[in-house]
């Protein structure tokens, strides 16, 4: 086998789950091939160059392989090589995010307890409403 469907050498390759969910993400513009936005159907062969966009991550493959049978991980990342620039904006961004904050501690109290509640009621009830009274 020479050429395979991207959509299926991404599932192949353990990329996506679902073959439908790898289509969804070419569908979106997240998988380039040799810098051309890819179709589902476009044909893959050893040698080309995939980008493809995970998250905040843009991964940098060699296609080495081609299967279109879904294996086990190991024999999955025999089918692609990635780029050592790849492999180190991947570490930065692990990187970021252990040192970033974390985002509860940016909350300062969080849901209200129900005297917390009952004061704002109170604190309305004084307020000018549309009402008559």
């Amino acid at each position: 086998m020479e050429k395979l469907r991207i959509d299926k050498w991404l599932w192949a390759a353990r990329f996506y789950k679902t073959r439908s969910l790898a289509v969804e993400e070419i569908d979106k513009g997240r998988v380039r091939i040799n810098d051309i936005e890819a179709k589902p159907a476009r044909e893959l062969k050893v040698g080309d160059t995939v980008s493809l966009r995970q998250g905040p991550v843009i991964r940098t493959l060699v296609v080495r392989g081609i299967s279109n049978q879904r294996g086990a991980a190991p024999v999955a990342q025999q089918l692609y090589e990635e780029t050592e620039e790849s492999l180190r904006l991947k570490a930065a961004a692990a990187e970021q995010r252990r040192l970033g904050e974390e985002p509860a501690s940016s909350l300062e109290h969080g849901r209200p307890t129900k005297r917390d509640r009952r004061d704002i009621d109170k604190a309305w009830n004084n307020r000018w409403t549309a009402s008559l009274d």
